[in-house]
């Protein structure tokens, strides 16, 4: 693969990543189901890579990622328009813009939440961590940190509010766009 083909490849797969999260909430909106919607992101992975033009600007990806996806659930909406369970393309529509606009909005407060995050004290956040690591443990992590499980239930509480405040003034504050 020549050097230009790479990198190519490599700013579409960065792009793809970055927005494929929303991009699968988007579609899950907008498909009846779990099967139809992992098969409908296979389709518009492969007309994104097809189509995609690494001269464009990266921040133009995510709109016409979500735009691509529109036309794919509508794609698939007429392949099974004989279900009675299929929405119609009005319906679609309209659920397109509401989960864009939710979309576009998630994804501001994961920026928020995660400087948010980073502002924390190293103490906080190492909580935060072990608390919601996978199969964490509250009655465990009390007893490793010297604690009852109630007031550390009661300290995550306090860091959630923290945070909740932080990420609102963020927003309000417009950091996010």
């Amino acid at each position: 693969m020549d050097p230009t083909a790479r990198d190519n490849q490599e700013a579409f797969i960065r792009l793809y990543v970055a927005n494929e999260e929303s991009l699968r909430s988007y579609v899950r909106s907008l498909v009846p189901s779990l099967d139809d919607s992992r098969e409908v992101m296979q389709e518009i992975a492969a007309v994104l890579w097809r189509k995609f033009n690494p001269q464009d600007p990266p921040d133009h990806f995510r709109r016409w990622a979500f735009g691509v996806a529109r036309l794919e659930a509508l794609v698939h909406r007429r392949a099974v328009s004989r279900d009675r369970h299929v929405f119609s393309e009005e319906t679609i529509n309209l659920l397109a813009a509401s989960a864009e606009e939710l979309s576009d909005n998630l994804e501001q407060e994961r920026v928020a939440l995660r400087d948010c995050l980073s502002r924390l004290p190293s103490t906080k956040r190492s909580l935060l961590e072990a608390a919601y690591a996978p199969e964490a443990r509250i009655d465990h992590l009390a007893v490793e940190t010297g604690r009852t499980p109630m007031s550390l239930y009661k300290a995550l509480h306090r860091i959630r509010l923290e945070l909740l405040e932080c990420t609102r003034r963020f927003l309000a504050r417009g950091d996010a766009t």
